[in-house]
């Protein structure tokens, strides 16, 4: 396999600032949780790379700590942006 495809899921701020809900990317074999997000700050420019900074990621559900983590085809990337409490 050259590539792998995943479904990166966005929330509430990040939602708004890449302006969908979710999408698929195409990343080479053996690409990680951080070259996921190097491409997510490629394809949206404008607003997402400074919610990116502050965001965490739960990888098929599990919270990624490593974000050398290897993607796997099919995977999903949650992006989730701080919630304030109160």
């Amino acid at each position: 396999m050259t590539s792998v495809t995943i479904v990166v899921r966005y929330f509430a701020a990040a939602r708004a600032a890449a302006g969908l809900e979710e999408e698929k990317v195409q990343l080479a074999a053996g690409a990680t949780v951080a070259d996921a997000v190097a491409e997510l700050r490629r394809l949206h420019p404008e607003g997402l790379p400074r919610i990116l900074d502050a965001v965490s990621y739960l990888l098929d559900g599990v919270a990624v700590r490593d974000l050398g983590r290897a993607l796997t085809d099919g995977a999903e990337l949650d992006v989730l942006p701080p919630f304030a409490g109160g």
